[in-house]
């Protein structure tokens, strides 16, 4: 993951941006995904939790039911060559572990996921947010995938999301490889749901091993 910590943020210097086009950057590297525009915000923010100086900030700008097939998610795109070394669509994939700290004035199930360059195979995941504006350490180790195509040249080698508002035709059951484009987790909370609602987020890793 480059820029896991949220400290560059060349395009927007800190300012809001609202959601539109649904393919717009926040901080460097983290594009912003939405299917109806203008339904939340992202912004690079000082909250943060100890020994780090910027996170990335969602806001909920109204209370929105998500459709079926609408998608909100941010998300890296990992270019190939600094990905192929784990061999994943082998049998050979090695096992890694995403880690990352959360804050939110929500609580419950989020949901997010990897996936691959065309998005026929994706791994959704679910984490716990158990109280409402705390710091929170999220561990989550996912098995290489043997299967499928994933890329190792200077294409998207795997993409990784985290979703704020996924429809449940787009949102998959947690912990196990789909042959289908599932950005999120089944039961996830929608920050969308809720007016003013907010989602913090820094440190975010993404290493081999478990």
């Amino acid at each position: 993951i480059i820029n896991g910590a949220m400290t560059i943020d060349q395009r927007n210097a800190g300012a809001a941006v609202t959601i539109t086009t649904g393919n717009e950057f926040s901080v460097d590297r983290f594009h912003c995904v939405t299917s109806v525009s203008s339904k939340y915000s992202a912004q690079q923010t000082t909250t943060v939790p100890a020994g780090f100086i910027n996170s990335l900030k969602v806001t909920s700008l109204s209370a929105y039911t998500v459709g079926s097939s609408e998608q909100n998610i941010i998300r890296q795109n990992i270019e190939g060559v600094n990905f192929g070394d784990l061999a994943w669509g082998t049998a050979s994939a090695s096992t890694v572990t995403l880690s990352f700290k959360v804050y939110s004035s929500l609580t419950g199930t989020f949901g997010g996921s990897i996936f691959n360059h065309n998005g026929s195979r994706s791994y959704p995941f679910t984490y716990t947010i158990g109280t409402a504006n705390t710091w929170t350490d999220i561990s989550v180790t996912i098995a290489g995938d043997q299967s499928g195509v994933w890329l190792s040249n200077n294409a998207v080698g795997a993409t990784l999301s985290f979703g704020f508002g996924v429809g449940s035709a787009l949102s998959g059951t947690a912990g196990s490889w789909a042959g289908a484009y599932y950005p999120s987790a089944t039961g996830a909370v929608s920050i969308l749901g809720t007016s003013g609602a907010t989602f913090y987020i820094t440190g975010v890793q993404l290493e081999a091993g478990s």
